[in-house]
């Protein structure tokens, strides 16, 4: 066969529509089948002034959205050079080739200042839920819920040592009553409910007046990203992030989210989208699989509560190598105590403001006991053990063994 030289032609002219340009199973061409995009208009008329100058149409600017995240661009900048490329991606956004494609300039602008306070995407996101829902196309039998951490474009050398408010837990007071329940029960004093207002004495007026008072604690703050937080996890590397607690079904579509600062513990945001998730979809929901972080007795009793079974993966006791694990400790519920390996009793000595019942074991037994050094190193001898008085919810859960 010979060969052949071809011709390189830049300039010629294509007569042919978009539509004929884009293939049939394009996936663009689905997202267009399936979706009706003209809902958005009524949920951001408030959003456009009803005079000036007409601005970029706001379906466009979130289907370009959904090509940076579709097609894994991950950059907003990128798409914007992409879209006014690619024949397909001006198809679905409805821009002939005359027509310029919106910037990342224009794009940024129109989420700032129209976008990012309001809250659109959460309304467009319901939507969609509620058109997945009527169409039956979610199975809330069962829900899975996990957190991912995303890392976030902030040199974690640049911080800066800031005092910040400790968010109380949302289930703080009700916490504090049964614990004070169990301190009467056992004849101890009730604790105090923490605060957030104290009297302070006025030289001026010679009166007391309110002063609100709020727990602190100094974290490092991000100068480049005040809103993200230092994330650090097991062998990962230390640096600021996001993190994006969601739930979805067992088809993959998500349900339910929260973005929150990579500094709050899974366990933290849990609730923050549980209660959400449950208002929503709890008549549908039968069974919950959580991922180990979020094993605690206040999620635990949320959770069956609410009359849904809780499945977690099994995770091993964090016990010192060489001592006693605490199921091997066991606790008698009628008489409310422990009983140690060496059949000693570990009677109950207290209940602290953080909800864990403790029990100590009666030095004198322990002094000589056969087993002591595989049961405690203090110098007293006496063996400790805490039980949350939710702990109960904690041993209902179904443990998943990989």
């Amino acid at each position: 066969m010979a060969m052949t030289r071809h011709f390189c032609f830049r300039e010629g002219f294509i007569f042919n529509s978009l539509d004929g340009l884009v293939p049939q199973d394009h996936l663009v061409r689905k997202l267009d089948t399936c979706i009706d995009w003209d809902f958005i208009y009524p949920y951001v008329a408030d959003l456009y002034s009803p005079v000036g100058r007409p601005s970029i149409d706001p379906v466009i600017l979130f289907k370009m959205l959904c090509i940076n995240i579709l097609f894994g661009f991950n950059s907003m900048r990128r798409t914007c050079r992409e879209c006014d490329m690619n024949v397909a991606y001006r198809w679905f956004l409805g821009i002939p080739f005359e027509e310029k494609v919106p910037n990342y300039s224009t794009w940024s602008q129109n989420y700032i200042r129209r976008y990012h306070d309001s809250s659109i995407f959460e309304t467009i996101f319901d939507h969609v839920l509620d058109q997945l829902q009527a169409h039956r196309l979610l199975d809330l039998t069962t829900v899975f819920g996990d957190s991912t951490p995303q890392k976030a474009s902030a040199n974690k050398n640049k911080y800066q040592d800031v005092e910040v408010d400790v968010v109380r837990k949302a289930y703080e007071f009700e916490l504090l009553k049964e614990i004070n329940e169990d301190r009467r029960e056992h004849g101890k004093k009730p604790l105090k409910q923490v605060s957030d207002v104290e009297y302070q004495f006025d030289e001026q007026t010679g009166e007391e007046i309110e002063v609100e008072v709020k727990e602190t604690r100094h974290i490092k703050q991000s100068k480049t990203d005040p809103e993200c937080g230092l994330f650090h996890k097991g062998e990962k590397e230390k640096c600021y992030a996001y993190s994006h607690q969601t739930f979805c079904e067992r088809h993959g579509f998500v349900v339910a989210f929260k973005t929150v600062p990579g500094n709050i513990h899974d366990s933290v945001s849990f609730f923050d989208v549980y209660h959400p998730l449950f208002a929503k979809f709890g008549k549908e929901i039968r069974n919950m699989a959580l991922d180990a972080g979020y094993i605690t007795p206040a999620i635990c009793r949320a959770v069956l509560k609410d009359d849904i079974r809780l499945y977690i993966p099994y995770k091993r006791p964090m016990t010192k190598k060489g001592f006693f694990r605490k199921y091997e400790y066991v606790y008698d519920e009628e008489y409310d105590c422990y009983v140690c390996p060496n059949i000693k009793i570990l009677e109950y000595s207290t209940t602290n403001r953080n909800g864990y019942k403790e029990y100590k074991s009666n030095p004198e037994d322990c002094r000589d006991c056969p087993f002591l050094s595989k049961c405690t190193q203090s110098r007293n001898h006496q063996k400790t053990i805490a039980r949350h008085i939710w702990e109960e919810y904690k041993e209902e859960t179904f443990w998943l063994r990989e």
